[in-house]
């Protein structure tokens, strides 16, 4: 059986989107069963999306089946599950099912970051050559025009700091805006949400830093949460001060603390 009209246009269009989900296939069918080999259906956490692989019963067990991918970090990218219709799912046609489950978009690294000068045209193009989607945000039209069309790519037009109330806080963030005085509402917001990045970064130097870190405090920031949680300067210790230089010493930094992490998530 093909797959039902408009399943490849919504999969592109929902991988395209960066939003988790899981395609469902029936690759196997023996006895009696309420659909063909080869129907399909999509699934994110808030349930069914598009098609199905069985209506009632298995409908809903596999949607929620689905849903336990996305909900679990751990759990593997791609599943083929064996269930019996009356033992598993409760139906009496008694038939045996073969699923293949695969998530999409569900371990993606994302990276935001704010600001579109030199470095980050630079470290935008650096990070496009990688398995990663990214969204620059800036006020400055000119600039935002400068970057790259790519699918992996969101552009935001606006302030940064308005911007981070759509962040979920699991991103990669890079602060590299017009200065300190824009970095600095920056890092209030993202502190008042009391998030925790796995890389939150600010481009400049440890002079910067100490007077981030003096006005978080005197904003009503704990002092050891703010120097422990954001890196400033950014950068493995390599290259010259040429944009695309510090643009790769940055990609590296950010790579090392992915892996950490991913390594750290498996154990």
């Amino acid at each position: 059986m093909p797959a039902p009209h408009g399943y490849i246009e919504t999969l592109a269009q929902l991988s395209a989107s960066g939003v988790p989900f899981v395609s469902v296939a029936l690759v196997q069918a023996t006895g009696s069963t309420p659909q063909d080999v080869g129907a399909k259906m999509l699934v994110d956490s808030t349930g069914l999306l598009f098609g199905t692989v069985g209506g009632g019963c298995i409908e809903n067990l596999a949607a929620e089946h689905a849903q336990a991918m996305l909900a679990d970090p751990r759990s593997p990218a791609s599943q083929l599950i064996e269930w019996n219709l009356q033992r598993d799912a409760g139906m009496t046609c008694g038939g045996v099912v073969k699923l293949f489950f695969e998530s999409y978009n569900l371990r993606e690294w994302q990276v935001v970051i704010l600001g579109a000068g030199h470095v980050a045209q630079s470290l935008v193009r650096c990070l496009l050559l990688l398995e990663c989607r990214i969204t620059c945000i800036d006020p400055r039209e000119e600039w935002l025009a400068k970057l790259p069309t790519s699918a992996k790519l969101k552009v935001v037009h606006g302030e940064p700091a308005d911007s981070i109330d759509q962040l979920s806080g699991k991103e990669f963030l890079v602060l590299m805006t017009m200065g300190h005085r824009t970095d600095l509402p920056v890092l209030q917001e993202i502190f008042r949400h009391e998030w925790s990045p796995a890389y939150l970064g600010v481009i400049g130097s440890a002079a910067k830093k100490k007077v981030l870190v003096r006005e978080l405090v005197e904003s009503g920031f704990d002092e050891s949460l703010v120097t422990d949680t954001f890196r400033c300067p950014i950068g493995l210790d390599i290259g010259t001060n040429q944009p695309g230089e510090i643009a790769v010493s940055i990609a590296a930094e950010m790579l090392e603390v992915r892996d950490h992490v991913e390594r750290d998530s498996v154990d």
